[in-house]
């Protein structure tokens, strides 16, 4: 009887620990190191970005998300996912009645007075804003975590740490090309040296002319970009965009005398999520083309 009693309490015990470790709240520091706690998984998350939307999906928790900004288009699924507005102007009220456990914030395309109120309504907040390549896969990992989906999370963030390796070892010590990153037209957009499209440019081995600017995303002249005379401009390819055309006219030009101009995909590069390794893969081989093209 007594050895009874024993087995019981112990397995009491036991059951109380393992009860006390599946209510344990889950805490994560966010991309600006502030924790984030939620109380159990989150089955209800709110994206404010469409790399946000994007990660999520990554990490495993698309089934989770409940509502997104415009734009989040990336997977197909995402498409379907209610809108809360756009990442300027949320609609809070439809927030509130959503009741999400999870948002993840991105403050470059919110206002600081729509994220306060946002803190306001005691909703876990998590900024998501990797500032380079390497910042992703640690994002995912964390998102994973607050959403339960460590394992998905875990296995997207090993295989991007291997593709990003390898794009850094094969463009390793490559002569530098410098080159102009125009993200518009009208007005003449680039990025500077602390965005992380700039990352993806120097794991190439490019050098953004106008890396030293202040302001993350610089309107600049024609005249400021010919007296920078790059090897290479960039444009992305974007709706009711004319891209890097303009540039023929001037002829004179390193960029043009060597057909060094060229349109990728402005998701790939601009936004912050998981397939910016496919933008830095097609970054790394133009920019070998133009190295090559030096012999010629």
């Amino acid at each position: 009887m007594e050895h009874t009693a024993s087995m019981n309490k112990l397995l009491c015990i036991v059951l109380a620990l393992c009860a006390g470790q599946a209510s344990a709240a889950i805490t994560v520091r966010d991309d600006d190191g502030n924790p984030v706690t939620v109380q159990k998984p989150a089955t209800r998350v709110i994206s404010m970005a469409p790399h946000v939307t994007e990660m999520l999906f990554a990490a495993g928790g698309g089934d989770k998300i409940i509502g997104a900004v415009t734009y989040s288009d990336y997977p197909e699924a995402a498409k379907k996912i209610p809108r809360v507005g756009s990442n300027r102007e949320v609609d809070m009220e439809r927030v509130i009645a959503m009741k999400p456990d999870l948002i993840v914030i991105w403050m470059h395309g919110s206002s600081e007075r729509q994220i306060n109120a946002l803190r306001q309504l005691g909703i876990p907040l998590f900024h998501s804003e990797p500032e380079k390549l390497d910042g992703i896969p640690d994002s995912l990992i964390r998102l994973g975590q607050l959403m339960g989906t460590d394992s998905v999370a875990q296995a997207a963030a090993a295989d991007m740490r291997k593709q990003l390796a390898a794009l850094a070892k094969q463009y390793a010590n490559r002569p530098p090309v410098r080159l102009f990153y125009q993200v518009w037209d009208k007005p003449l957009y680039t990025l500077n040296g602390t965005h992380i499209a700039s990352d993806a440019i120097r794991l190439c081995g490019g050098e953004n002319i106008f890396g030293k600017l202040k302001v993350t995303a610089p309107v600049v002249s024609i005249e400021a970009v010919l007296q920078e005379d790059p090897e290479a401009i960039f444009g992305t390819a974007e709706k009711d965009y004319g891209g890097v055309s303009l540039w023929r006219q001037y002829t004179s030009m390193k960029a043009v005398r060597a057909d060094n101009l060229f349109t990728l995909d402005g998701e790939l590069l601009n936004r912050s999520g998981p397939r910016m390794v496919q933008g830095a893969t097609f970054l790394c081989e133009k920019l070998e083309l133009a190295r090559q093209r030096r012999k010629h």
